[in-house]
């Protein structure tokens, strides 16, 4: 009998493992990504859909997004289900456009390649590196995962050498602005008083001169059934309402009344968080 070639061998394992696959198709895009048309949501899922179109064996268990999402850590939650859904025996593959859509750290893609998804019989393929666990190791993959990580480490220094640009000229660096401002319509890093919820802060000012506490401040904005600042920031941006609408505690009262935002001041610079990449 003749003795099958290494890539028959290989053509053998790939069908099989094919015949039995239940799969995630797993797409991420990340904050330095959106502007990027070739890595967005569609065109990830479009690209893996023409894939599959190719191995109708493979049956999709689910579909697991991350938008928005940093590759340089896992604590994602479209990520963290689909390793839940592989752990209860739900998944027995793994699907991306490429290596860098599933993460960014070397240390962790090592670990998930060369021990998670084997430890749980998971085949993983990454199309455009055309990375196939059911063919073999790949050893372009390696060097692909270190490059990866260098350019997060390298995206990274550059978009803190902004923003701390941005801090030391004066600008709010901050994401989102303090209970009782707004973004500037006409210019996105300036702040203007947004003049409903400004009338709360103020009351919550006027009633610490009058020798209010925080805790009997609280209990007046919830007697007269003032929106929280949870639920007054839900209903401006359309979110789903929290179920206590007016519920306000200390905490939340004296947080505004320490915020040196409302005295009319820019404050940058309050924290730092340090990066592992550095």
């Amino acid at each position: 009998m003749a003795r099958k070639s290494r890539k028959e061998t290989a053509a053998v394992a790939v069908q099989e493992a094919d015949a039995a696959c239940r799969a995630a198709i797993y797409v991420r895009l990340s904050v330095e990504d959106t502007h990027t048309h070739s890595v967005s949501i569609e065109t990830q899922q479009m690209i893996i859909a023409r894939y599959l179109e190719q191995y109708p064996e493979i049956s999709v268990y689910d579909t697991y997004i991350d938008n928005g999402a940093t590759g340089t850590n896992f604590h994602r939650p479209g990520f963290q289900q689909m390793l839940s859904d592989i752990e209860a025996g739900h998944i027995n593959c793994v699907i991306v456009k490429d290596l860098s859509r599933l993460g960014r750290e070397y240390s962790y893609m090592g670990r998930l390649q060369d021990f998670i998804f084997p430890a749980y019989d998971v085949r993983f393929i990454a199309i455009n590196d055309d990375v196939d666990s059911a063919k073999g190791e790949n050893d372009f993959a390696v060097f692909k995962n270190v490059f990866n990580d260098y350019y997060a480490k390298d995206t990274s220094k550059k978009i803190r050498a902004v923003v701390k640009m941005r801090g030391e000229a004066g600008e709010h660096i901050a994401s989102n602005p303090p209970y009782g401002y707004v973004k500037d319509p006409q210019n996105k890093k300036k702040w203007i008083v947004d003049e409903e919820s400004a009338k709360v802060v103020r009351r919550i000012f006027d009633l610490c001169i009058a020798g209010k506490g925080p805790m009997q401040i609280a209990k007046i904005l919830t007697a007269d059934k003032v929106l929280t600042v949870t639920a007054y920031n839900a209903r401006q941006k359309g979110w789903a309402m929290p179920d206590n609408l007016y519920q306000w505690c200390a905490k939340s009262v004296a947080g505004i009344l320490e915020r040196q935002e409302y005295t009319g001041c820019t404050v940058n610079f309050k924290t730092y968080t340090k990066s592992l990449k550095f």
